[in-house]
């Protein structure tokens, strides 16, 4: 085979393996954004409106708020859409509002019914398993 042959032949398979890789990054980073933990809202206006709802009031400078958070992730795996998970972040107009209104504490759970009533409160941190436990 001649030189211009192989040349030829390696421009022809040149886009195709272009193609591969870029497919395989793709599908790499969709199944990476995929098994990323959800986020949680920091809005409240889903508190009273049929479903139970969880709030951990949160604070970005302790690690048991990480932690927290990350067990109420995996307790949402396992619930489902039965309970709203929420975040009240403190120094933040919403969840200022809701601390005060509430007189919770950093790392606080609050657990509403689905007419809005606050019928539980306590200290995190809780496990995934403990979490599916106290809200059922």
């Amino acid at each position: 085979m001649t030189n211009e042959k192989k040349n030829s032949n390696l421009d022809r398979r040149s886009p195709w393996r272009f193609i591969i890789i870029l497919v395989s990054i793709f599908m790499s980073l969709a199944l990476m954004f995929s098994l990323m933990p959800k986020g949680f809202n920091m809005t409240h206006e889903e508190i009273g409106a049929g479903r139970p709802a969880l709030v951990f009031v949160y604070d970005v400078n302790l690690l048991v708020s990480i932690e927290q958070t990350e067990q109420m992730n995996l307790a949402r795996d396992q619930l489902g859409e039965q309970v709203v998970f929420l975040i009240a972040k403190i120094n933040t107009p919403e969840g200022d509002q809701l601390i005060y209104e509430h007189k919770a504490r950093v790392a606080e759970l609050l657990l509403f019914d689905a007419s809005g009533k606050l019928i539980k409160r306590q200290s995190a941190l809780k496990s995934a398993d403990e979490l599916v436990h106290w809200l059922k």
